[in-house]
């Protein structure tokens, strides 16, 4: 997939693979959901922006990346208090594979 061109697809059934290419990109995808685009900026190590979005969805996707971005600023008990509100456990998995594990869920 062309680098430049990833941002116009439809992100859901977008792969993991895809959505890391376009980390080379300007910007997000544009069709991405606000979670999406979190992650994308934390990937490109802006964790204050990935935070900055995350923190404003309301629903169980952006407190999961919410907690997963504390869980990485190593805030545990803001962290947990994120994971109870997204209704998923605490990940104890590598930041990394935690990463890719939100990411794939999200482009579901």
């Amino acid at each position: 997939m062309l680098a430049g061109l990833s941002r116009w697809y439809h992100v859901r059934g977008m792969t993991l693979d895809e959505l890391r290419a376009t980390l080379s990109d300007d910007a997000p995808p544009s069709t991405a959901p606000e979670a999406v685009r979190a992650l994308w900026h934390d990937a490109r190590g802006d964790w204050d922006e990935a935070h900055r979005v995350a923190q404003d969805i309301d629903d169980a996707d952006g407190a999961w990346v919410h907690a997963y971005l504390h869980r990485k600023e190593g805030d545990l008990p803001n962290a947990s208090y994120w994971y109870r509100r997204s209704g998923r456990p605490r990940s104890t998995s590598p930041l990394e594979e935690e990463w890719a594990a939100i990411a794939g869920e999200l482009l579901r």
